[in-house]
């Protein structure tokens, strides 16, 4: 199989059919749950799609270490080509992480602005021109706003996509009447995407809380296999 044939069999394709056509420049989405539902995972699967498609991403940590995030990128990609037999599969990996580079910062001690002005440089002084951004565990708690407004100019301004992971407690007054996690509800105008992972018997669902101007639609035709953490099919 040649990497194109992986690229079109991938589930994100999907994915990103349901929620026209994934985030355009400029554009927020938010992968929201409970902790240690899947987030990391969906993110790392978004941000290898787009590795896959010779796109530049920068992962941005805010929880963890480099290197665990590395073992994510790791396991997973083991696990997506398991079944496939990839053509030319160690030029593939080089070209993974050639257009990857990882960040860790410590929400605590560095400001927004900081993190901002990091990211740039990594851009536009360090030539790493990236068209995504995936930001995992920045908690939504410590932030306003203000600062959400700057993020969303910032990925206009250099031409980015951006993640987020979003953590919250399970209960039922974590959630709007639009199924939106409260804790992000303030910064909701400035986000096109919400998608809520939702733990089931067999499985994890994907919902789509929100979608643009569209709120609270049905779940998607995907589901996160409780073992691999791997996006599927139905």
């Amino acid at each position: 199989m040649v990497k194109q044939e992986l690229i079109q069999r991938s589930p994100v394709r999907i994915f990103e059919q349901s929620i026209k056509g994934g985030l355009k420049t400029g554009e927020i989405g938010i992968i929201a749950s409970p902790n240690g539902i899947g987030k990391t995972s969906v993110l790392v699967q978004i941000a290898l799609d787009k590795l896959l498609q010779a796109q530049k991403v920068i992962h941005v940590s805010f929880t963890q270490h480099n290197d665990y995030v590395l073992a994510w990128y790791e396991n997973i990609f083991e696990e997506f080509i398991k079944k496939q037999d990839v053509e030319n599969l160690s030029e593939v990996k080089d070209d993974l992480v050639k257009n990857r580079v990882l960040m860790h910062f410590n929400q605590a001690g560095m400001s927004g602005d900081q993190v901002l002005r990091s990211l740039k440089a990594m851009i536009q002084e360090g030539g790493f021109k990236a068209e995504s951004l995936i930001i995992d565990g920045f908690d939504f708690a410590q932030t306003n706003h203000e600062y959400m407004a700057k993020v969303k100019a910032f990925a206009r301004d250099l031409g980015l996509s951006i993640w987020y992971s979003c953590n919250f407690l399970e209960r039922a007054s974590s959630y709007t009447a639009q199924k939106i996690p409260v804790i992000i509800k303030d910064c909701l105008d400035l986000v096109e995407v919400v998608i809520v992972l939702e733990p089931k018997t067999d499985h994890i669902a994907l919902s789509v809380s929100k979608d643009r101007d569209a709120y609270n639609l049905e779940a998607l035709a995907l589901r996160l296999d409780p073992r691999t953490l791997l996006i599927l099919e139905g």
